[in-house]
């Protein structure tokens, strides 16, 4: 079970060292320390998720905003 956690933690993008770290408070018995642990690296990964999408969505509006002046500048030729 624990390799098992260290593997799927090293997937879903934790750094080595947390992975580590958490794989000893399993060891250990400490669950609800690891737990904690987890838990803040998925608010860090959820932190950056939003940070990827406000920025996607500044893309999409320049896109649009690229697209409407393309069309405007179309129909008056």
């Amino acid at each position: 079970m624990v390799q098992a956690a260290k593997e799927d933690l090293l997937r879903a993008g934790c750094p080595e060292c947390s992975a580590q770290a958490i794989e000893h408070l399993l060891d250990e018995e400490r669950f609800h320390d690891a737990l904690h642990k987890m838990r803040v690296i998925r608010c860090d990964l959820m932190e950056e998720l939003h940070r990827s999408q406000r920025r996607v969505d500044c893309l999409d509006f320049l896109i649009r905003q690229t697209e409407k002046e393309i069309k405007t500048t179309t129909e008056r030729r």
